[in-house]
C-alpha cells in the first residue's frame, strides 16, 4: 500500500483578494519547477490543511493548496456573499494566472470533484489530467439521497441526532429548514444547527467508525461554514443547469482522468461515478472494495498517491515506478 507523502511545509503562501468581501488563502509547495496540481477540497466549505498536501511526490509537483469563499483560512469566515460555484471557478483561474501556471492537473474529492468538472469544462486548454474521488455530481437526487431520506435507513441513530434541531412539521423539507437557522439571527440557533449537520456527514464519511474524522467535522468553526455553505450551495442547485456536469462531458472527453471511489460510500454513492465514467470514455474509475467516503481511507489513499504517480509519471514522460 502506498502511503502519504511526509509533511512538508508551503515555500510561499498568498492572500489574493477577489470580489469582496472575500480574501483567498493560497500556498505553494513541493518543486516550484515541478508539474502543477491544484487541491481543490471539498464541502463547499471544508478548507485545506497539512495532510492536502501529502498525495504528490514533492519532487514533481509544483503543489498549489487553496481555501474557497468563506472557509479555512480565507475570509470572511462562513460568508455566503459572492459564493458561487461560478465565483469559484472564477477563482481558480485567478489563482492559475497569479501563480503564472499555464495548464495543471486538478486533484478535487467530493465537492471538489464537482468543482473540477464544472472548472474544466469551462477552461479545457488550462487542465493536463484529473484526478476525482468520491464523486459528487450535485443533483437532486443526490441531496435527497443524504439530507432528506435514504442515507437515514442506513444510520436511524446518526439520523435522530442530525434532525434534532428541526422541529416534526418542518421536517418535510430538510435542506430548508436547516436554511433558515443556518441562516437567521440566533447564532445559537445557528450553530446548533451547523454541528448537527456537519456531525452527521463526519459520522458517515467512513466505513469504519473514525473519531477523528467525526472531531474534524464536528469542530465548531470548521461546522459552521461547512454547514452554512453547503446549505447555501444545495438548496440553490450548486447553481447548476439539470444534470449540467454529465450533460457537458464532451467538452473534455479528450482529458485524461482517474476516478477513485469507495464501493460503500454513502455520503456520494457508487452509481455517481458510474455515471461519470459511462459519460467519460477517457477516465479510469477505480472502485475501491472496502472504502466509504473519506479520503483519508487506507484503500482510498493509497489509489490517490499511485494515481497522482502516475499521471505525473505519463505528463512528464517518466518510466513507470516499477521500471
Amino acid at each position: 500500500m502506498q502511503t502519504l507523502f511526509p509533511e512538508i511545509k508551503p515555500y510561499a503562501r498568498h492572500e489574493l483578494a477577489v470580489e469582496a468581501p472575500h480574501v483567498l488563502y493560497v500556498d505553494e509547495s513541493g518543486s516550484p519547477d515541478g508539474l502543477p496540481v491544484v487541491f481543490i477540497h471539498g464541502g463547499p466549505g471544508a478548507g485545506c490543511d497539512a495532510a492536502s498536501r501529502r498525495y504528490f511526490d514533492p519532487n514533481l509537483y509544483r503543489i498549489v493548496t487553496f481555501d474557497q469563499r468563506g472557509c479555512g483560512r480565507s475570509t470572511p469566515h462562513a460568508s455566503l456573499e459572492n459564493n458561487t460555484t461560478w465565483h469559484l471557478v472564477a477563482d481558480l483561474e485567478r489563482i492559475r494566472e497569479h501563480l503564472g501556471i499555464d495548464k495543471w492537473v486538478l486533484f478535487g474529492g467530493s465537492w471538489g470533484s464537482t468543482l473540477s468538472l464544472a472548472y474544466a469544462q469551462s477552461h479545457p486548454e488550462r487542465v493536463h489530467a484529473l484526478i476525482l474521488r468520491g464523486i459528487f455530481l450535485c443533483r437532486p437526487q443526490e441531496i435527497h439521497w443524504f439530507y432528506q431520506e435514504g442515507a437515514s435507513r442506513l444510520f436511524p441513530d446518526y439520523w435522530q441526532d442530525y434532525l434534532a434541531p428541526i422541529p416534526q412539521d418542518e421536517r418535510g423539507n430538510l435542506v430548508e429548514a436547516f436554511y433558515k437557522r443556518l441562516t437567521g439571527p440566533d447564532q445559537i440557533a445557528q450553530m446548533h444547527a451547523a454541528k448537527a449537520w456537519s456531525t452527521w456527514e463526519g459520522r458517515t464519511a467512513t466505513l469504519r467508525p473514525n473519531p477523528l474524522v467525526v472531531d474534524r467535522f464536528s469542530e465548531p468553526q470548521r461546522a459552521l461554514s461547512i454547514a452554512r455553505i453547503e446549505c447555501h450551495y444545495f438548496i440553490n442547485d450548486a447553481f447548476l443547469e439539470p444534470d449540467q456536469l454529465l450533460r457537458d462531458m464532451h467538452k473534455i472527453a479528450h482529458l485524461p482522468g482517474i476516478i477513485v471511489h469507495g464501493r460503500y460510500d454513502v455520503v456520494c454513492p457508487l452509481d455517481n461515478a458510474w455515471a461519470l465514467h459511462q459519460a467519460w470514455p477517457n477516465s479510469e474509475l477505480q472502485i475501491i472494495r472496502d472504502a466509504g467516503h473519506a479520503a483519508s481511507e487506507v484503500g482510498i489513499a493509497d489509489a490517490l498517491v499511485r494515481a497522482a504517480n502516475q499521471v505525473a509519471r505519463n505528463l512528464l514522460d517518466l518510466p513507470p515506478e516499477d521500471a
